[in-house]
């Protein structure tokens, strides 16, 4: 179930970027996906995910710029990124997690895929 990340690159401020993540294989016990960031020097912070019922949640930095979206069925997801800033600048990785008893999951991390905006 490894993520595959694609659409990184660079961007000038308030331009637009899509990132997309697929598995590398499918899964029957997919859990949820969610899209992190690292900036250098700084912790991997959550910036977007997908529960299995569907339910969205982002974080406050990115709210109203960043709409993720996707198809669990299909287990493709995409990151659509607007009105960016060079604070966006980042490493970004796609998570993926996968039932793996009744009580416990497995996360799954892509290599990542370098977002940076500058002028």
């Amino acid at each position: 179930v490894q993520p595959v990340e694609s659409g990184g690159g660079w961007v000038q401020p308030g331009g637009s970027l899509r990132l997309s993540c697929v598995p590398s294989e499918s899964t029957f016990a997919f859990n949820d996906m969610g899209w992190y960031r690292q900036a250098p020097g700084k912790q991997r912070e959550m910036v977007a995910e997908i529960t299995g019922i569907g339910t969205i949640n982002y974080a406050d930095s990115v709210s109203g710029r960043f709409t993720i979206s996707g198809d669990n069925a299909k287990m493709i997801w995409y990151l659509q990124m607007n009105d960016l800033k060079p604070e966006d600048t980042a490493v970004y990785s796609c998570m993926i997690s996968e039932k793996t008893s009744r009580w416990s999951v497995q996360g799954y991390w892509g290599q990542g895929t370098q977002v940076t905006v500058s002028a």
